[in-house]
């Protein structure tokens, strides 16, 4: 069992980040988690809510409230509280395969005494502790002594630190606490401690009336308050801030909106107050204006509403994905979290969940970051997707599209995609070079440079030829074009690895414990012997730089020699023809599906083979059999299907389902990127 205790040293040090960072570890290396909190506070629990929601995991739990705590304590003394917290603690731990325990949030003014309970309950539960210090903006020496007072105060008190972590530390202080265990700063990230235009109208009990879900995620910066002229508001306004002013003022509501049509400035939104709504004519004209800019009203005056927003800050909450993507890939930037669960030996699980796959796939991409170009600019998916990617820096991106029409969407979306090129393939200088290319490469095809330039018109081609040229690692398309104008380009261009006859296709199938290869069920219809062979191998190949041992099972309606028959034949040459290439590599065939992955059927059926029954890389015999079968386990068994996964390219490009999700894109673009590691410029 593996745990890991998170203690503040006082109020106001951002802890969150740094607990939704652990979680995110521990949800990467081990099979089960779980989440405990002590001892919890009068109000909602923001973060143990946000955990429970986001990861789901397998046991999410508290000890007793604060206002319990100290009756028991007044009654009964702190061994019986004690008593009562270890019991809970090692009920949880019983169900999990590592515990990440939430320290008190200092509610009560006996810092002191908090921060010893804290101690002792981190010690009683074997926990080791990381210590987290908010740095308040503090010097570099104030920071350090900080971090120093953190670590002493809990080994003193007889617990294992295993880090100190200082958070809100001002950007570019260097700090240099020189203690025994690793030190990390956080610097301040102003969009995580900015409230977001939902928050507002929550705190101020306000009405939407412009604007949608979306809207509400947008960040305030700052306010601009609607008291002056025309010319002076302009001059005040700002990106991110948040205009207030009363509800008849409709001249200052146009000019937000027209700013932000103009994109000369992006305010966050607009607060009308007094209980006054804009008109039937002005609601007409803001909407096209700038349909997707926030504009709430609040009964209350501008004054009040102020008072209210004075002290708000930003939150880490479920309902708000885009901030705990900030924070993720913030924590990720600034803590080594590898080297962390190296400290605590937290090995990873034989067990493998969609969860775990998915952390395992963004993990690996982003440690050799890779440049991927995205075909389809225009489309939302595609936007949100590469706004979580660069949230999380994971990879760098190119959209292609119209830029004036990408920009205006990512506007519109409240979207953060100011590290990504957009490029236009119908204006950009690269077509007509991109074209003698093309024209060279088909020239026996008859293509001519007219007919090239044409082409490269088209988003999917002109994204090939950056990746042929190597100005990108890798492309990503298909969620609003056929899996054909995805590939052909690579057919054409990219082609083929040497010694690999066949471009083909696997799904990584996420079971509830485990992870399969299932080849080919996307691209070839009915392949010989020959290709049957070359997609196994490749399949084994796959599985084997995604961290899956392939132990290669060539399915078919019969097994082992009880069965004949051209399909039969079909496979048994393909199994015949892969030992004779890949020596190396464990095939079984041919075989059926049950006793390819149940032990039990294959005890019978195969005794003593070493793929029977404990395979994971299954290889259908043709398309019809491999796409049905991975529907029906996708829908029947609950699993998730990553992909199609293109294999056999000398470079990646990989195909969407038309109806992928946000995270199906997200995971295929991190999957390109694992892939384009390998491959040289």
């Amino acid at each position: 069992m593996r745990s890991i205790y998170v203690a503040g040293l006082g109020r106001g040090d951002g802890r969150q980040i740094v607990e939704l960072g652990l979680m995110e570890l521990l949800t990467r290396r081990a099979g089960r988690t779980g989440v405990f909190r002590p001892i919890t506070g009068d109000g909602e629990d923001r973060i143990l809510d946000l955990l429970r929601s986001r990861y789901r995991p397998a046991a999410a739990a508290t000890g007793v409230s604060a206002e319990k705590a100290a009756e028991i304590y007044a009654e009964r003394g702190v061994e019986d509280l004690v008593g009562r917290l270890v019991a809970r603690f090692h009920t949880l731990e019983r169900e999990c395969d590592a515990l990440l325990v939430l320290g008190s949030y200092f509610d009560t003014d006996d810092l002191p005494r908090e921060l010893g309970f804290n101690a002792r309950l981190a010690a009683e539960f074997g926990a080791p502790v990381i210590v987290v210090v908010g740095a308040h903006g503090d010097a570099a020496e104030e920071i350090a002594a900080e971090m120093r007072t953190g670590y002493q105060v809990f080994s003193d008190l007889g617990c294992t630190v295993l880090a100190v972590i200082a958070n809100r530390v001002p950007e570019g202080t260097v700090v240099d606490c020189a203690l025994p265990v690793p030190c990390y700063t956080i610097p301040e990230r102003p969009s995580l401690s900015a409230p977001t235009v939902g928050q507002v109208m929550r705190a101020v009990d306000a009405e939407l009336i412009q604007g949608d879900e979306d809207s509400l995620l947008r960040d305030v910066f700052g306010f601009v308050f609607g008291g002056a002229t025309l010319p002076v508001f302009l001059e005040h306004l700002a990106d991110g801030a948040l205009v207030i002013a009363p509800g008849d003022r409709a001249d200052l509501l146009l000019v937000s909106l027209a700013a932000e049509a103009a994109g000369t400035v992006r305010p966050a939104g607009v607060v009308l107050t007094v209980g006054e709504r804009p008109t039937t004519t002005v609601r007409a004209l803001t909407a096209r204006l700038a349909p997707s800019m926030p504009v709430l009203a609040a009964d209350g005056g501008s004054f009040e509403v102020a008072t209210v927003l004075a002290g708000l800050e930003g939150r880490l909450t479920a309902d708000n994905p885009r901030k705990i993507e900030t924070a993720l890939g913030h924590f990720d930037a600034h803590v080594d979290a590898a080297a962390l669960a190296d400290r605590i030996e937290l090995t990873r699980s034989k067990r493998v969940t969609p969860m775990m796959f998915e952390h395992t796939l963004l993990e690996r991409a982003r440690t050799d970051r890779r440049h991927i170009v995205l075909p389809e600019g225009e489309e939302d998916r595609i936007l949100r997707a590469a706004d979580i990617l660069l949230r999380r820096r994971i990879v760098d991106i190119t959209l292609l599209g119209r830029e004036d029409v990408v920009r205006r969407r990512i506007a519109d979306l409240g979207l953060d995609l100011s590290g990504v090129a957009v490029v236009d393939p119908l204006t950009s200088p690269l077509r007509e070079s991109f074209a003698q290319d093309y024209a060279g490469l088909r020239a026996h095809k008859g293509i001519t440079f007219e007919r090239a330039v044409d082409v490269l018109a088209d988003a999917n081609f002109f994204g090939t030829m950056m990746l042929h040229r190597g100005l990108v690692h890798g492309m990503v398309s298909g969620a609003a074009h056929t899996t054909a104008a995805t590939i052909l380009p690579a057919f054409q261009v990219i082609r083929t690895v040497p010694g690999t006859s066949i471009v083909s296709s696997v799904f990584f199938m996420c079971l509830a414990d485990r992870v399969l290869v299932y080849g080919d069920c996307a691209i070839n219809p009915d392949p010989d012997a020959e290709q049957l062979a070359d997609i196994a191998i490749s399949s084994a190949r796959t599985a084997e730089r995604f961290g899956i041992e392939p132990r290669v099972a060539m399915l078919s309606y019969s097994t082992g020699e009880s069965g004949s028959g051209a399909d039969v034949d079909k496979v048994r040459a393909a199994t015949a023809l892969v030992t004779e290439r890949a020596p190396d590599l464990l095939v079984e065939g041919p075989i059926q599906y049950d006793a390819a992955v149940d032990a039990r059927v294959a005890a019978a059926k195969l005794p003593g083979s070493r793929v029977a029954g404990r395979a994971t890389v299954l290889i259908f015999p043709d398309l019809n059999t491999g796409n049905n079968t991975y529907k029906a386990v996708q829908r029947s068994a609950g699993a998730v299907a990553v992909g199609p996964v293109l294999q056999g390219l000398r470079r990646p490009v990989n195909d969407l389902s038309r109806g992928a999700l946000v995270d199906d894109i997200v995971s295929t673009v991190a999957i390109t990127a694992i892939q384009a590691q390998e491959v040289t410029l």
